[in-house]
């Protein structure tokens, strides 16, 4: 028996409209034309149903904190740090202004595994969003818990290399400076108040980053972008990311895509090569 045991299973409800304000924001945080829109871009789930814990319920980091009230979704392991390490996402049906939605989240798994900077907790977690009684979108999200980092510690990543990107080698690719504003806009968005994102003091003395932390579905979110760019709105059945390394806000981003075998590949790179994320994509 694990000591979280009593956590599989459990579920939590939320509702949400997806109403123009919100559409609106999203499409200008992604420099999107905002006419004319009635199903919106996918990623669009991640501004919905947004976590709504009161100010006072909030740890050190800016996330809510984490209980053992049969009402806490998440159990209380004792691992301060968290991060969203990558999500399996299926698209099964568009998400429109002015839909109803009601997505029930759903703990699979727990698991805990001795990692080289310290314990490790493995949590994934089922979205599932329904907009209007219609299944639109299936997420199998996964969390990572950490240690805290030593005072010490050296700064992450590491200083950029004097390597660069190879852009030749796919197909398509971007290149975009994620700002304090972009990131400002997206915590914004998704209700989002992890303060590796905004408290620059904190990022670096407390969570050891050498910066502002881009978050994960942020890039995600800009991978997205770059398949519609190329493929059209909503032509995806499937995306898959896998956070490998931050990404640091003001440092140049490289966002590159590729036909693979089966689909579509997807990346994101620091300006020395050094990968942040790792992504694939099926068309519907």
């Amino acid at each position: 028996m694990g000591a979280w045991d009593a956590w599989i299973g459990r579920q939590q409800v939320q509702t949400d409209i997806v109403d123009r304000a919100l559409a609106a924001r999203w499409l200008a945080t992604f420099d999107r034309d905002i006419s004319g829109h009635g199903a919106l871009p996918q990623g669009i789930h991640f501004a919905l149903c947004t976590p709504q814990a009161a100010t006072a319920e909030l740890g050190e980091d800016g996330h809510p904190k984490r209980s053992d009230s049969p009402d806490s979704l998440f159990p209380p392991i004792p691992l301060p740090r968290r991060m969203w390490a990558g999500s399996d996402i299926a698209f099964l049906h568009p998400v429109s202004v002015a839909q109803r939605i009601e997505r029930t989240s759903t703990l699979h798994s727990v698991a805990e595994k001795p990692g080289s900077s310290g314990n490790l907790a493995f949590v994934e977690v089922e979205h599932l969003t329904r907009a209007d009684g219609v299944d639109a979108v299936r997420e199998v999200q996964t969390l990572v818990y950490r240690e805290a980092a030593a005072p010490d510690a050296p700064p992450s990543p590491p200083e950029p290399g004097e390597r660069e990107f190879a852009e030749d080698e796919w197909d398509a690719a971007t290149t975009l400076v994620p700002s304090e504003t972009l990131l400002f806009r997206y915590s914004a968005l998704t209700f989002n108040s992890h303060r590796i994102h905004y408290d620059l003091p904190y990022a670096k003395g407390v969570e050891r980053y050498r910066g502002l932390v881009v978050h994960g579905p942020l890039i995600a979110s800009l991978l997205l972008k770059l398949a519609a760019e190329t493929h059209g709105d909503n032509a995806l059945a499937s995306f898959s990311f896998r956070a490998v390394s931050p990404a640091i806000c003001g440092e140049p981003l490289h966002l590159a895509m590729r036909a693979a075998a089966g689909g579509i590949e997807l990346g994101a790179f620091a300006s020395d090569g050094r990968q942040t994320m790792k992504a694939s994509a099926a068309l519907a």
